[in-house]
């Protein structure tokens, strides 16, 4: 719910009634002083003499509870606003993975690209039933394998089937996940507005061939796509090509100014459960968007819970507990 200056209201100039609790409280210290005064200059009344030792205390809670009551039912005539999660229902999302040579690395059990292919599918399956998905493959070049669809299984039998290629061109990726965007079909219902969406792109890597990274990130920000990153890898990757051993540690550098460039945001996973969590958090990100709703009824049970209070210390004034 957040602290009292960060919540938000519908009405805040309804805010202007919490003006009347300082007067009742100093009108309540007032009168305890008057009271005090007469007592000193004229002696206790008769009804002072009768009254429980106790009965301060509980007036002093009865007033107390009643104000506070009063504050809270205050807030909650403003109408309070909390961003709250709430399910997108339509929106695409491009799964782009890298698939160069560095990709077999076994740092990852078995190796990076296999691990890579399975969390990917387990991606896949925790995005709505009405995301529209497409997988995008890259290395040295890069190609749309599967168009955006809600076909769940023809995605995931296309990761299965991602094979290895040399050389890295993430902008390139980045493109090719622009272009299956526009595969998207409209929405029936709202044929003119353009759908949400959003690039999600694995790499252990940096660019080394085809068009930056960077300028490809700000084109996507521009078409109201960003892009989530996520550096796949450890410092400790490597391949044997020809009989050596050529290290292949994981760069997040270029994926890091490629998520921010774009609007979206970047992760970092060095084994498979690591990355299993990332594309989880991603899930919930891109499905799900802030929206602000009414939590008038947080504030109004507060505002109960006090008057309640303040009823049974007013009772206990009129009449002793058993």
């Amino acid at each position: 719910m957040g602290l009292v200056p960060l919540i938000s209201f519908f009405h805040p100039q309804r805010l202007w009634l919490l003006a009347a609790v300082p007067l009742l409280l100093l009108l309540y210290f007032g009168l305890l002083q008057r009271s005090r005064t007469r007592a000193r200059t004229r002696g206790i009344d008769n009804l002072a003499k009768v009254m429980p030792k106790q009965a301060a205390w509980k007036r002093h809670v009865a007033v107390v509870a009643a104000v506070v009551s009063l504050a809270s039912l205050t807030v909650a005539f403003a109408q309070p606003k909390d961003a709250v999660d709430v399910p997108r229902e339509r929106a695409t999302v491009v799964v782009a993975i890298d698939v160069s040579r560095s990709m077999e690395a076994t740092d990852v059990d078995p190796n990076r690209l296999d691990a890579a292919k399975e969390a990917a599918s387990g991606f896949v399956d925790m995005l709505p039933r009405g995301f529209n998905v497409s997988l995008v493959a890259f290395a040295g070049s890069s190609s749309i394998i599967a168009p955006p669809t809600q076909d769940r299984g023809l995605v995931k039998r296309a990761i299965e089937n991602l094979q290895l290629a040399p050389s890295t061109a993430i902008g390139e990726g980045i493109y090719s996940s622009l272009d299956a965007m526009q595969l998207v079909p409209p929405d029936p219902d709202k044929p003119d507005e353009p759908t949400p969406g959003a690039i999600v792109l694995l790499s252990d890597g940096y660019t080394n061939i085809g068009r930056s990274s960077t300028v490809a990130a700000r084109d996507s920000k521009e078409a109201g796509f960003p892009i989530y990153t996520i550096a796949y890898g450890t410092p400790n990757g490597f391949v044997v090509s020809n009989g050596r051993r050529e290290p292949v540690p994981v760069n997040p550098a270029e994926l890091n100014v490629v998520a921010r460039e774009s609007g979206g945001e970047a992760f970092e996973a060095g084994s498979r459960d690591e990355l299993e969590r990332v594309y989880s958090s991603i899930a919930r990100s891109v499905g799900f968007e802030k929206v602000d709703q009414e939590v008038t009824e947080f504030y109004t049970g507060i505002a109960l819970g006090f008057a309640v209070l303040a009823s049974l210390a007013v009772l206990s004034l009129a009449a002793r507990w058993p």
